[in-house]
């Protein structure tokens, strides 16, 4: 019997997103965590991820999926390169309930448009029953103007289907361009 090698997938997105609350939602291990306490009044949050949030799941199929979690702010952007590295796919997370999430799916797209047109992804609206706007539309079509298609759920990081059904939509993706 041969084992596939562990797939591994990348959370990323701005902070307070959830990035380390779906890594810890989805894990079958306790994860690993880098949080420290949080010193920026502005993200309004006791603790902040410096370095990076690591999970693994193990799917029904016996597909092993390593889980990384990027910090979200921008000093720490040197960090979401290195650990984007190899990965089989990308999680853009994005908070609707933040000043402005067009931008920040648009700071993420930026800081990866160089792995994207060959990346697989999913894009994971948080909030959205409290902060419908902008629509799901609205960043399907910031997407498709810099000419990419990928998926854009509405998810709640705390649910466990919700984080599966992102990284279930990365494997596909994986999936069909094999």
């Amino acid at each position: 019997m041969t084992t596939m090698p562990p797939h591994k997938i990348v959370f990323t997105g701005p902070p307070g997103v959830g990035k380390t609350t779906a890594i810890a939602m989805l894990s079958d291990i306790p994860p690993v965590v880098t949080d420290v306490p949080n010193t920026d009044p502005a993200l309004r949050k006791e603790h902040t991820t410096v370095g990076l949030d690591f999970g693994q799941v193990d799917l029904a199929d016996g597909q092993c999926v390593r889980l990384f979690g990027t910090p979200g702010q921008l000093r720490f952007e040197f960090m979401w390169q290195i650990i984007a590295t190899d990965a089989l796919g990308l999680v853009i997370l994005i908070d609707n309930s933040r000043p402005d999430p067009l931008d920040d799916l648009a700071t993420c797209l930026d800081a990866y448009q160089h792995l994207l047109p060959t990346m697989n992804c999913a894009v994971g609206i948080g909030r959205i029953p409290d902060c419908p706007q902008p629509s799901v539309d609205r960043f399907s079509e910031l997407l498709a103007a810099r000419g990419l298609v990928f998926p854009v759920l509405p998810v709640d990081v705390r649910r466990r289907e919700d984080v599966l059904a992102l990284v279930d939509t990365v494997l596909i993706q994986a999936e069909m361009r094999a």
